[in-house]
């Protein structure tokens, strides 16, 4: 079922799983913020009476490799089973993200991972993996989170999730380094590598696109004006037609060679150009480095 076609007067059930430490928790509290009752680590067996006793409202139920009795394949049943025989709008949201970075997780917050007990961390991250396999492949909504900060996960779910009359699709601009990965939730993806790099200029490579002299040196290249011209006949179509699909929210991300100086720059040209079309837009540099000091 589309976002467009499911009414604001249906109570929604979530079933959120995942790999452990990609942000199950986080996901459950963002649901909780817009109305959701939640509860985390609950027995398949009891999924239906929790339901029940919803008093169609909506909610949200995290379960995972903790849940007693744990089986992919039978939580897969109960859903389906609820799809058919409740008018809840059922959605299965799925938190992956790549093991070498769910290892540091571990490895930094010094919690054991579930499955751990008897295995070393990495066999215990592939057999997680593979339990919840018939899972991942019958998600309604997959977020990765290897690249993601809590605020944007939040971005996400919210997003996708939260119903009301007053509900707009949210906009977001995000720069990006190429060398550190494409943003796995960008909808559409701009390519600025081929811009007058400031880098290479000893006096503006410590600065970022935020600088007046960085975006004045990327200006002096005639396919600057180009690209901003072409994008923005590019987007101005499509965000009406996204709203009218129903979609919750758009991400555009522009991306150079090291997230720093041109994307950051072209990122903050868009939010401005978009700001006086009137749409609320959130911006995130996830790869420029933090301000010295801070």
């Amino acid at each position: 079922m589309s976002e467009s076609t499911q009414s604001d007067t249906t109570p929604q059930l979530v079933v959120v799983t995942g790999m452990s430490g990609a942000g199950k928790s986080s996901a459950l509290h963002a649901l909780e913020d817009i109305g959701f009752e939640s509860v985390d680590n609950l027995p398949v067996a009891l999924l239906h009476a929790v339901v029940v006793a919803g008093d169609e409202r909506s909610i949200a139920v995290g379960i995972d490799v903790r849940t007693r009795g744990f089986d992919a394949r039978h939580i897969m049943s109960a859903i389906e089973a609820l799809k058919q025989h409740t008018r809840l709008s059922v959605q299965l949201l799925f938190l992956d993200c790549d093991s070498d970075v769910l290892a540091q997780r571990y490895t930094e917050s010094r919690r054991p991972h579930p499955l751990a007990e008897d295995l070393p961390l990495a066999d215990a991250l592939e057999l997680e993996r593979t339990l919840l396999q018939p899972l991942r492949a019958n998600v309604d909504l997959l977020v990765d989170t290897t690249h993601l900060a809590p605020a944007d996960l939040k971005r996400i779910v919210q997003g996708r999730f939260e119903r009301g009359a007053h509900r707009h699709m949210r906009i977001f601009l995000m720069s990006f380094a190429y060398r550190k990965g494409l943003p796995r939730d960008a909808d559409l993806v701009l390519d600025v590598r081929f811009l007058r790099n400031p880098h290479y200029q000893p006096d503006l490579r410590p600065l970022t696109g935020l600088d007046p002299g960085v975006g004045a040196y990327i200006e002096q290249d005639p396919a600057a004006s180009v690209f901003l011209e072409r994008s923005e006949a590019l987007i101005d179509p499509l965000i009406p037609l996204y709203e009218r699909e129903g979609k919750s929210y758009l991400t555009i991300a522009v991306g150079c060679t090291g997230g720093k100086h041109r994307s950051v720059f072209m990122v903050e040209r868009l939010k401005a150009w978009m700001a006086e079309r009137g749409y609320a837009v959130e911006v995130r540099h996830r790869d420029m480095p933090p301000a010295s000091g801070s």
